[in-house]
């Protein structure tokens, strides 16, 4: 297994990876501890996510900060005044990790206006009477935006999962000093239950996990998928998915457990190759690969348990 640099869509890994500072370790180790490589779900019996049943960036987040060793306050507001108001006494102890955002309604980023369902998370550095500065981790540092617009984006109306309007998180502690091999190898029993998941509890109307998720997608495929969820998978979700992936092979293998390892970075492989049959190739080929995808999710739960 190789391991991955460059660019993808790690928004929450990286947001938490700039507020916990020199103790952060990579983005990648911190995706992996939220526990999104070890799964794949079907939302609606239509939009394919390759992170596990039952499984949103919530509650990844909360999984690695805690594995890490962390604290903070994790609140939400019911008006944009009360947000706003929390959000400059929040930073003015440090920077705030800000999110669920809608991310269409993110100003800054070209072509932007109308909301896409599409959850974001970046961090807030400070709040005056007219603009929010922010690093945010899609690729633009420093960035502002009039507080109206950021407060349309941070409602996150069209974001199903969120527990929070105006969702933020600060006042981060170190409570115990635990390195990274450490919170790897306390993660595994979690990411042996995410994988193991089946469909006994329905967590979304027609939602489903792992196998059936695949095999449902395979069928999507060779039906013909439609163009908005084939472009949520070319510009998104196989990218981010494969990553996932690869990053889960290596820290598996990190911390000794190299047959998991080599279950991930076939998968990552698999997943992968899934870009080009999506975007320029054979939707025929993908169900192909998608089915072979399919059973290597219990090979997998199997090896981490």
């Amino acid at each position: 297994m190789f391991a991955y640099l460059g660019s993808g869509p790690y928004c929450y890994s990286n947001s938490l990876a700039m507020v916990l500072g020199d103790h952060a370790p990579p983005p990648a180790v911190i995706e992996v501890l939220t526990g999104s490589p070890f799964g794949v779900q079907l939302i609606s019996g239509r939009v394919p996510l390759f992170d596990p049943y039952g499984w949103d960036p919530d509650l990844g987040l909360d999984a690695a900060i805690d594995l890490l060793g962390w604290t903070c306050a994790h609140q939400g507001a019911s008006s944009a005044d009360e947000a706003l108001k929390l959000l400059r006494a929040a930073v003015k102890e440090g920077p705030v990790l800000v999110g669920p955002v809608e991310m269409g309604l993110l100003l800054h980023h070209p072509g932007a206006g109308d909301p896409i369902e599409a959850d974001h998370f970046l961090v807030v550095l400070d709040v005056d009477s007219e603009r929010v500065l922010m690093h945010d981790p899609q690729g633009f540092p420093y960035a502002t935006l009039p507080l109206e617009a950021f407060v349309a984006a941070w409602r996150a109306d069209s974001i199903g999962y969120k527990r929070h309007s105006y969702g933020m998180r600060s006042g981060f502690r170190r409570v115990q000093g635990i390195g990274a091999d450490d919170a790897l190898r306390a993660s595994v029993p979690a990411a042996a239950a995410w994988a193991s998941l089946r469909d006994d509890v329905e967590v979304a109307p027609g939602t489903v996990g792992n196998e059936a998720a695949l095999e449902r997608f395979a069928d999507l495929l060779e039906q013909g998928m439609d163009p908005g969820i084939r472009g949520l998978m070319t510009h998104f979700a196989v990218r981010v998915g494969a990553r996932r992936l690869a990053d889960g092979a290596v820290a598996m293998n990190r911390i000794g457990l190299r047959g998991a390892a080599e279950i991930l970075d076939s998968q990552a492989r698999m997943v992968g190759s899934l870009q080009y049959e999506l975007t320029a190739g054979s939707p025929q080929v993908a169900a192909s690969i998608v089915r072979k995808l399919a059973p290597t999710y219990a090979e997998l739960a199997d090896a981490l348990g």
